[in-house]
């Protein structure tokens, strides 16, 4: 018998299924909080993590995503430069308001609001990338191609 999903894991295996996506959300006994983390519990290189760090605007408050190869530090000038405004952190509470997921299971995906995205260039050189889905414990993998389709993202370097 399958594991039922978690309701923020059912959130995103939803938005899957509406993209048409045939990406399954997988539930794992290990954290799946921080890349290395991930990547240890699905069997794949830290770099295959497509991990969703959230950071605000500093000017105009909106969220700003930015889904980046495990293995690469975020350059927050050159998305600062993509957006047009410089871009900050945002905390806990932020990322869960604006998302409705918690920071260690933010995915790129399914949030209660329109988000601006950019997607690492970097996770484009493999066939396939996994991702947060929803808990620090759940994950779902995806081509890097239907990840960027799904996210409506802009594909840039990112990497620091």
């Amino acid at each position: 018998m399958a594991q039922e999903l978690k309701a923020s894991a059912a959130k995103v295996q939803d938005s899957l299924k509406a993209m048409g996506l045939e990406a399954m959300v997988v539930q794992l006994p290990a954290s799946t909080r921080t890349a290395k983390e991930a990547a240890e519990a699905v069997g794949c290189q830290v770099a295959q993590i497509a991990k969703s760090i959230v950071f605000r605007g500093l000017e105009s408050d909106r969220p700003v995503l930015v889904v980046a190869s495990g293995i690469n530090r975020i350059d927050e000038a050159k998305v600062s430069d993509l957006l047009g405004e410089p871009i900050g952190p945002a905390q806990a509470d932020y990322v869960r308001a604006r998302t409705g997921f918690v920071i260690g299971g933010v995915p790129p995906l399914g949030h209660q609001e329109e988000i601006w995205t950019v997607v690492d260039r970097d996770l484009l050189g493999f066939d396939l990338v996994w991702a947060a889905a929803g808990t620090p414990k759940a994950v779902f993998s995806v081509s890097p191609a239907d990840l960027v389709r799904a996210v409506g993202g802009r594909v840039a370097q990112v990497a620091a």
